[in-house]
């Protein structure tokens, strides 16, 4: 059985290179939830269009659209909280090493 180490300090200080490390995490998880917003928001853009070409069946389409735009919206709010996240990383970790 492994064990579990929880560390007490704050977790910004840590050796020189965590907080580059936590920041490139925070970026790299920024640009996957634009990416996710950007599909998303294409697919809400495609269903839309499917709506109006294919009346027997708008009403799926319409759903389909506006959970594809929920989406959109949850992850762009995402990406938005991750940019706070590294920005946060990065203040911490100029502030404790100059």
């Amino acid at each position: 059985m492994g064990h579990h180490h929880h560390d007490k300090q704050n977790k910004y200080e840590h050796a020189a290179g965590d907080w580059r490390k936590e920041e490139k995490h925070h970026k790299h998880m920024e640009q996957l939830a634009q990416l996710g917003a950007a599909a998303a928001g294409a697919y809400a853009v495609h269903e839309k269009h499917k709506a109006k070409k294919d009346p027997e069946h708008a009403r799926s389409h319409r759903i389909k659209e506006e959970i594809a735009a929920t989406i959109a919206a949850g992850s762009a709010g995402f990406a938005i909280h991750e940019h706070h996240k590294r920005k946060e990383a990065k203040k911490h970790g100029h502030h404790h090493y100059h």
